[in-house]
């Protein structure tokens, strides 16, 4: 399977933007999708998730209140809305998936798919 996220770019502080990640196979709507994000010199972290049934999401804490995750199976395609962004959020966000249960989404040893990444600048 293919992901493809776009969406990302150059904003200031307290701007929103929406992340898209759009599946080349239409499998990946019966399974979890999570975002991660790398920051500059940074390891890997958790962002969101989201489970296939739409019941359950998950968020980091440093995320929590102000990123939305959400679904749209009909497109093959999960969002993560971002909002009240801080330069702290400036990173590579990449969206993962896998077509086995996951569960424990946080953990991105869970995830066998992964798409290209796409750049997230927040100015201050």
């Amino acid at each position: 399977v293919q992901l493809q996220a776009s969406g990302g770019g150059l904003v200031q502080a307290g701007d929103s933007l929406r992340l898209s990640c759009a599946a080349s196979d239409p499998r990946t709507s019966r399974h979890t999708v999570g975002w991660f994000r790398r920051a500059p010199g940074k390891e890997r972290e958790f962002v969101a998730a989201i489970s296939r049934s739409y019941s359950s999401t998950y968020y980091a804490d440093s995320v929590k209140g102000r990123f939305t995750i959400s679904r749209d199976n009909a497109k093959n395609t999960v969002y993560l809305q971002m909002n009240s962004l801080k330069p702290e959020d400036t990173a590579v966000y990449y969206c993962a998936t896998d077509f086995e249960p996951i569960t424990i989404p946080m953990n991105p040893d869970r995830y066998d798919y992964w798409g290209q990444g796409t750049l997230v600048t927040v100015s201050s």
